[in-house]
């Protein structure tokens, strides 16, 4: 009998510590694939985050079926067409830098997701700004991060960067251009909190932009070549 409950045990013992391997080992091999713990979205996935996906696609006109949280082929299509036309890898797989890009959570930890943010604000900031002051290529960073803040924007620097139309730099290429230091720096102040612009959530040149309507915007503050507006 005793000999039972000492295998009964011991059985028990080998299962947990089985168990406690197999998630140990999970999570580092979603961790080698760049996934984290995030959860993805693909052809045949079902549930509110591709209702959100679809959402998203759907009000920047490249999704035109229903809204019904399927992930079928017009999902399927519209994810690639959106990941082509953004600069993103293309395979119709909503995976992190996709749903980043659409403003949806990824549930990347903070640090990472610090480092990334950092890197891409840097990226927009040198090809938006360089050749201008300091202040002004801050003062850049702050309009995204401002943006971010603001409910008419999607909530990620990636979403706000790469929501159609909002910058030339993405569809000409020059975000793809490797920032400066100074553009690290300045995207590393806008993080921290530096906004130069008072709250402002646009930006352009006064000596090139036709907009009338970016115009009727109330300018706060001109820095360098360019007004900032909210």
């Amino acid at each position: 009998m005793k000999k039972k409950y000492l295998n009964f045990v011991v059985c028990i013992i080998l299962i947990a510590l089985f168990a406690c391997i197999v998630y140990q080992l999970k999570d580092k091999v979603w961790e080698l694939y760049g996934y984290g713990r995030e959860v993805l979205s693909y052809y045949g996935s079902r549930g509110q985050e591709v209702i959100e996906i679809q959402t998203r696609l759907k009000k920047w006109g490249y999704y035109k079926g229903n809204i019904d949280g399927i992930y079928g082929y017009q999902t399927y299509q519209a994810v690639r067409y959106f990941q082509q036309k953004n600069g993103l890898k293309v395979d119709g797989i909503a995976g992190p830098e996709t749903l980043a890009a659409l403003g949806l959570p990824t549930g990347r930890a903070t640090t990472q997701s610090y480092s990334k943010d950092a890197n891409l604000l840097a990226h927009l900031i040198y090809a938006e700004a360089r050749g201008e002051p300091y202040v002004g290529q801050v003062a850049v960073g702050a309009v995204v991060l401002n943006r971010v803040r603001d409910s008419r924007f999607p909530n990620t620097i990636a979403g706000v960067i790469y929501q159609p139309g909002a910058f030339s730099v993405v569809y000409d290429g020059q975000i793809n251009l490797q920032p400066n230091q100074t553009a690290y720096n300045a995207a590393r102040d806008a993080l921290n909190g530096w906004d130069p612009t008072y709250g402002c959530i646009y930006y352009w040149n006064p000596a090139t932009a036709t907009s009338k309507w970016i115009w009727s915007r109330p300018i706060v503050v001109r820095i360098g070549k360019h007004v900032f507006a909210k």
